[in-house]
Parts: C-alpha cells; structure tokens; sequence
C-alpha cells in the first residue's frame, strides 16, 4: 500500500482528494477511442445531470480539457447569437473575467457592476434588461469565489427567462457542494472542473446546458475552434468521445470522484460542508480575525478574511508556516484590500479545521502577533 501525505487544501481549490480518487488514476494504458472509454464518458456525463437535477430529455453535458475559466470562454463565444449582446452581472473577479473574455473577443456587453461585497440590484438588473432589448445572455458567478459571496442566481434567472434571455451561471465552485437544482434555479447553462465539487483532479470541466439551445448555436458566429460548444457537443453526440485527446487518467478519477459523491449524498455532503464552514468561522472569532463579507451574504464555501492591522503581520510567513505543516491557506483576489482566504472544499471535515487553528495559532505567535488579532477603527466595522 502507498501511503500518501495527506494535506489540507484551504485554498478555493484544487481541493484536498481522497486517496482511492488518487489511485482510481493508477490504470492500464488505453485508448481513449476504446469502447470501454467511451463507455466510461456516457457514465460520467450521465451523473454530472443528475448532480444538478437535470433532465436527460431537456439537459446535456459536454466536457473539456481544462480549468474553469475555459467553461466561461466556451459559453460566452459558443451561445452568442449575432447583433446580440451580453449582460455580465458582476460584483467579482469571476464576473470581471468574463467581461474580459466579452473584451478579448469583441463581444457586444454591458458590465453591469456592483460593490464586491454587496449582492446585485434586482431592480438595477430588471431595468438593464428592459431598457436592452437586444441582451440575449445573462451572465453572472453563483459564489464569487474571491469574496465567498452568494449571488441570487434563482432570483435572476427568473428575470432573464422574463425578457428572453439565456441564464448562464458560474457554478465553478458551488456544483456538488451547494445543492442546485437547475430547474428550480432558472438555469440554461451552468458549470464546473472536476477538481472542485466532485474532489477529483484538475484538468476536466464540464459544461451543463440545455440542448436545444446547443443546437441552436450551431448557426451562430463561429469565434473559437477549440473552444466551440456544439463542434464538442456535436462530437460527443456522434461517437461519444471528445472531439480532442481527452486527459485519460483525469477522467477515472472524475468517475471515482462522481461515485463518492452519490454515496455520500447531496444532502450530507452539503452538512458536512456546512460543518466545516462553521468550524472556520469559529476558529476565525476565537483569534479575533474578521470577514470581509457579511455573514449573512456568505455562500457557506469562502471566507475573505481581512488582514489584522498589526506591524508584524506578514501573510507569506503565516502560510509558509502553515504549509510546511500541510495546511495551505490561499490569497485574495480583492485588489483594494488586504485578505486571506479559508475554503471549505474538498474531502475534510471539522476536526481537520480544528487541527489547522491549532497550526494557524502557533504561526501567530511565532511571529509575534497580538492575539485576539487588532483592526482599526475603519476595518472594525
């Protein structure tokens, strides 16, 4: 038996796998146009649908190689009809990415922007609509995963579908952490990589959408080769495989992944999510550090926690510490402040959050730092 260190993602993925994920890799070379391969890619875009509660009749997969940004480059150039324009709903990094993917491509958008860490103006967004006859994509991030703040995704579906509009929704890292039911949520096309909700390994993503409006996209301007959703769709539909070498072993370990999903089960995986959730806040307070993000406007995933206002804080020797001892903690992705993010992703549970404090606790005083952790007055609101 290969004994494997086991380290404590905290980062907002890649996240920490199973050891039977990692091996379900360790495989006799195939051919990935095999039979049995293909066989293996019906089975894993048949469970990604029921993950969201998606209908076989009304929904498809499609997956790719690559990380998730792929998944937004593929939607936004593959499902945007011509003299149409894209709404990006954004109060986030992952947001501002697809406004720059609208950018690079030259697609007509409206960057409609809010604060990072307030949800979006449903009134604004209703307006916006009605006054643009011509949006034919609503865009925004389920959980903008530089903050961890929850956007209301059924809330705005229901006012794309209102005015026409496609719903396309960054699921990146919500999909088989946070229940959704795409239906329910109002979603046309949703999104993730395996190495996130379903705790496989980086290099397969997958796109989640309704096929009827695949077909459609078949007559759409053509802006990318790789990165086409109906040429990938259209080939999966055909022979059952990828259009392009698929990452062979990345695909058993996906399957793996899918598998410990279901036995778990949405309903506990979520729980234990949940747990751990609360289990970093907890350890957060005790310390005395604070979020960026009010509680109540968290996904149950992210925490952005603020930097402490004190002269020997330094976040690169607090991690440096921490990973040396197999806890990583990860930067944020806010340019106007200082944070430092804790994510619950992945195959832990409290206990390993428990330990991580213990861990996080020692760096703050190895390094001199005031514990409860201190704020000015203008960052302890």
């Amino acid at each position: 038996m290969i004994n494997i260190k086991r380290n404590i993602l905290l980062n907002p993925g890649p996240a920490t796998t199973t050891d039977s994920v990692k091996f379900a890799q360790l495989i006799p070379d195939i051919c990935p146009r095999e039979k049995e391969f293909v066989d293996l890619m019906k089975e894993l875009r048949l469970g990604l649908l029921k993950i969201v509660h998606a209908d076989h009749k009304k929904y498809t997969s499609v997956l790719f190689c690559g990380s998730g940004t792929l998944n937004i480059d593929v939607c936004l150039n593959s499902l945007l009809p011509e003299n149409k324009k894209v709404l990006v709903i954004n109060n986030g990094a992952y947001s501002s990415r697809a406004v720059e993917i609208c950018e690079y491509y030259g697609l007509p958008h409206i960057n409609l922007q809010f604060p990072l860490n307030e949800i979006p103006d449903l009134k604004l967004v209703e307006d916006t609509l009605k006054n643009n006859p011509d949006i034919e994509l609503v865009y925004t991030t389920h959980n903008e995963t530089g903050t961890g703040i929850l956007n209301p995704i059924r809330e705005i579906g229901a006012l794309a579908h209102q005015y026409r509009c496609t719903f396309i929704v960054d699921t990146t890292s919500t999909l088989a952490m946070r229940p959704i039911d795409v239906e329910k949520d109002n979603i046309d096309f949703c999104m993730a990589s395996a190495q996130k909700g379903i705790q496989a390994m980086a290099g397969l993503s997958f796109i989640i959408g309704k096929e009827e409006i695949i077909k459609q996209s078949r007559n759409y301007p053509k802006r990318s080769y790789y990165c086409n959703l109906y040429l990938q769709y259209d080939y999966f539909e055909k022979t059952g495989q990828m259009h392009f070498t698929p990452p062979v072993q990345t695909v058993y370990a996906a399957i793996q992944g899918l598998k410990e999903y279901f036995k778990e089960g949405e309903v506990a995986k979520w729980q234990r999510h949940t747990r751990v959730f609360n289990a970093i806040h907890k350890g957060l307070e005790e310390l005395g550090f604070k979020d960026y993000i009010k509680r109540e406007l968290q996904t149950g995933l992210v925490v952005s926690v603020l930097y402490p206002d004190d002269k020997n804080w330094n976040f690169e020797k607090i991690h440096d510490y921490c990973y040396e001892r197999g806890y990583t903690i990860y930067p944020g992705k806010i340019s106007s402040t200082n944070t430092f993010r804790l994510c619950a992703l992945g195959a832990i549970d409290e206990d390993d959050i428990k330990n991580f404090f213990i861990v996080l606790k020692e760096a703050l005083n190895t390094y001199n730092i005031t514990i409860p952790v201190c704020y000015n007055k203008e960052n302890s609101k």
